[in-house]
C-alpha cells in the first residue's frame, strides 16, 4: 500500500518549474476562438472563389 501513495504523491506534486514561476504553456493556449481546420480550409477556398468571381464581372461603366 504505501507505493500506491508514494505514486500518488508524485503525480500531484507540482513541477520544479511552476515553483520558479513559471508557467506551463498549454494551459494559457486555450484562450481564444477555436476552430477545426477543415473550416478554416472552407472559408479559404470560399474567399478564393468568391475573388475570383468577382474579378470576371465587369464594372459598370458610366
Amino acid at each position: 500500500m504505501p507505493k500506491s501513495r508514494r505514486s500518488k504523491k508524485k503525480k500531484e506534486a507540482p513541477g520544479p518549474f511552476t515553483a520558479a514561476g513559471l508557467v506551463r504553456f498549454y494551459e494559457e493556449a486555450d484562450v481564444g476562438i477555436k476552430m477545426k481546420p477543415y473550416i478554416i480550409i472552407i472559408f479559404a477556398v470560399a474567399l478564393t472563389i468568391t475573388v475570383i468571381v468577382l474579378q470576371k464581372i465587369p464594372l459598370p461603366t458610366t
